[in-house]
């Protein structure tokens, strides 16, 4: 007989939920997980990790097709589409064997099925394989995720309406392509099927694409994307998609006129919806607020010993957002101290596109909305010698900071490699950086990130090279 009773159980093993019960064990907790499908969540399996192999596949792919201007030459440049998928779903595979290894090491056990709660401290666990059982819990951690959301009218069936995990293994490469919303999903597939080849549209009901960053930078990814040949229809909306027996004809309204549009594939990225189904959530005090499970500073829900942590508690939508929830929750239910509320203006938000986007903190315009007074820097990649040399010279880093404290309020970036650059931002708002501190620190030469300190000091009137 499994043991059935420990101090803390999670439900799901994603981001959230095996980052939880990895440092619930590490600090002395008895520890398991409750997963449905597969361990490392839809994080690993079907979302962050295999879209950036597609994406690195097709990365390559572009340079190939500009090899000439390195001084290179290739001949016969093609790609095999059954492979591309296959190696992305194999980084996948590995990493998932990963975290059933990272969860043996640190002797959580784990149970494979779904979990509903059935009363006070227990939890009932429907087997995928084998018999049912009901643990018993001090805490229970509902790290249950979030699934695609439909539009009524815009379902997506698998064949010629896609969602992210059909676009990621699709059967065949579709020579035109219609993507409705263009949040970090739907511009991450739409980068992807433009540099593989396809006749890519995106639809956005917003004013601008990537309509959470910085208008700044929206304004310079439509320019860059339209640039590619990606044709970017803002304030619009699809009202409808007549299925042909291999194409589809979508009915856009934008400005008070309509059109039609058809094309071999939609893929529909319209956002998420917290998985609060099925969970028993309906005899407890757990509140629930437009499919999203409604939690404290400390991730505590209404009812005593039950918590939720990642995407099935809201937004941001993001892997290491649930990863740090996690860590924050379980570390308040083991009495660590000093702990702090998680400030969502310190998370990192990274689209991997190209050009890649990266920012952290506020926007110029919501720093102003809020009330500060500004001061913004701005510089460009064609500024700096390492984007250059890359053959990257589009871009742009752009900083926001309190004019009468120095604080950086916001970091905002678009080019080559800011996924990784913004990191020190990051760090220099978790530090309480002021532009003095970020002024005086010496960035290596050359480098992309030069032009971090490049931006810091034209907000201040003090940049070298431009």
């Amino acid at each position: 007989m499994a043991d059935t009773s420990f101090d803390i159980v999670i439900v799901g093993g994603g981001p959230g939920g095996y980052v939880a019960a990895i440092r619930a064990a590490q600090l002395g907790l008895k520890t398991a997980v409750v997963e449905r499908e597969h361990l490392g969540g839809i994080c690993l399996n079907w979302g962050c990790i295999p879209t950036k192999a597609l994406l690195r596949s097709a990365e390559i792919y572009d340079y190939f097709g500009h090899a000439e201007s390195f001084g290179l030459s290739v001949e016969k440049i093609g790609f095999d589409l059954a492979k591309v998928v296959k190696r992305s779903r194999g980084v996948a595979s590995q990493l998932s064997k990963g975290v059933a290894h990272l969860l043996k090491k640190n002797k959580v056990t784990v149970f494979d099925g779904a979990g509903s709660l059935a009363g006070k401290g227990k939890l009932a666990v429907k087997a995928t394989k084998g018999d049912d059982v009901t643990l018993d819990a001090k805490h229970i951690v509902l790290a249950t995720g979030a699934r695609a959301r439909q539009l009524p009218g815009l379902e997506t069936d698998g064949k010629l309406v896609w969602s992210y995990k059909e676009a990621m293994v699709p059967d065949v490469m579709p020579k035109s392509l219609l993507v409705v919303g263009s949040g970090a999903i739907g511009i991450e597939f739409a980068s992807f099927f433009r540099s593989m080849g396809a006749e890519v549209t995106v639809v956005e009901v917003l004013d601008r694409v990537l309509p959470v960053e910085d208008a700044d930078i929206s304004a310079f990814a439509k320019k860059q994307f339209e640039k590619r040949g990606i044709k970017c229809l803002t304030k619009a909306q699809v009202k409808g998609l007549k299925k042909g027996k291999d194409n589809v004809t979508a009915t856009i309204e934008a400005g008070g006129k309509s059109q039609e549009l058809t094309v071999d594939r939609v893929i529909m990225a319209v956002g998420i919806v917290g998985n609060v189904e099925n969970l028993g959530l309906d005899r407890t005090a757990v509140k629930v607020d437009r499919a999203h499970i409604v939690i404290d500073e400390w991730c505590r829900t209404g009812e005593p010993g039950v918590y939720a942590i990642g995407d099935v508690a809201g937004p941001p939508w993001l892997a290491h957002k649930a990863s740090h929830e996690g860590v924050m929750c379980v570390e308040r239910i083991a009495g660590v101290k000093g702990l702090h509320p998680m400030d969502v203006t310190k998370i990192p938000g990274c689209t991997y596109c190209n050009p890649q986007v990266a920012s952290v903190g506020l926007t110029e315009a919501a720093a102003k909305e809020k009330g500060h007074k500004v001061k913004v820097g701005r510089f460009p990649f064609i500024g700096n010698g390492k984007a250059i040399a890359l053959g990257e010279p589009e871009g742009m880093v752009k900083t926001v900071f309190d004019a009468e404290t120095g604080e950086l309020l916001g970091a905002h970036m678009i080019g080559a490699e800011v996924t990784e650059l913004i990191q020190g931002y990051v760090i220099a708002r978790q530090v309480e950086a002021t532009e003095l501190d970020l002024m005086h620190t010496i960035f290596p030469h050359p480098t992309l990130s030069e032009m971090m300190h490049e931006s810091v000091l034209d907000a201040y009137g003090r940049a070298i090279h431009f």
